[in-house]
């Protein structure tokens, strides 16, 4: 397999690679606030690339606890649950690098293109919602213009997601346009089926206290029926905006 060409058949090698894979440092993303590298991945014949983040090159946060990584698996395994796709494949490593960490496949994207740039075509629309709602029920702190990817085949991918699913209210995003619209029925109906039993796959990555406050912010989300207004109660944007 091309180190990320996607395919049906492509898609199925993915996770193993992530999880099994032999990893080569290739180096370091310079842009990220945490120490984060590009790796490659290689299971026989098969490879792909990976991003990277380690424990120990995080930097200490007042809000969060050190092990981001662990939320960055729980968003994908949440995303997979609803059935959005919008999170690439992430897994945790105990033997990589620089030792434990996430490792999320690498979208070779446009990165010239972000939310800013996308929220305006209506074909972007319906995945931009889904990730709005996604942030929502994920507790996203974090949500930046450039974590929205426009991959080459015009996928939009939601990445770094290592700050979300704090119990407390963190929600911190640049996705406002659709406040107030109708969440569309696919959206909803998806919701419901995960918030009325959270899957295994997502609740084993998360503390009780996160796992009743993931459910209660679907629940919240599916009684309003609305895309929320902002907050006023803390910052509701991050920074920087991209």
């Amino acid at each position: 397999m091309p180190e990320n060409e996607r395919s049906p058949a492509a898609d199925r090698l993915i996770r193993p690679l992530l999880a099994r894979g032999e990893l080569e440092l290739v180096g370091r993303i310079q842009w990220s606030s945490n120490a984060t590298f590009l790796v490659s991945c290689s299971l026989g014949d098969d490879r792909c690339q990976a991003v990277y983040k380690p424990i120990r090159g995080e930097r200490p946060l007042a809000d969060f606890p050190v092990g981001l990584g662990r939320w960055e698996a729980a968003a994908f395994e949440l995303s997979e649950a609803l059935g959005w796709g919008l999170v690439p494949e992430t897994v945790l490593r105990e033997d990589a690098p620089f030792g434990p960490g996430s490792l999320q496949y690498f979208v070779d994207a446009d990165f010239s293109q972000h939310y800013f740039t996308m929220c305006s075509d209506p074909r972007s629309r319906a995945a931009l919602q889904a990730i709005a709602a996604f942030d929502i029920v994920a507790n996203n702190a974090d949500r930046k213009s450039g974590h929205c990817l426009a991959g080459p085949d015009g996928r939009i991918w939601a990445i770094d997601n290592g700050l979300c699913f704090h119990a407390e209210p963190k929600l911190r995003t640049v996705i406002w346009d659709f406040a107030e619209d109708p969440i569309p029925p696919l959206l909803t109906e998806a919701l419901a089926d995960v918030v009325s039993h959270l899957p295994d796959a997502v609740a084993q990555l998360l503390e009780p206290p996160e796992i009743e406050a993931v459910v209660q912010r679907g629940r919240r989300l599916l009684a309003d029926g609305r895309f929320p207004l902002p907050s006023e109660d803390h910052p509701y944007y991050p920074w920087p905006l991209v």
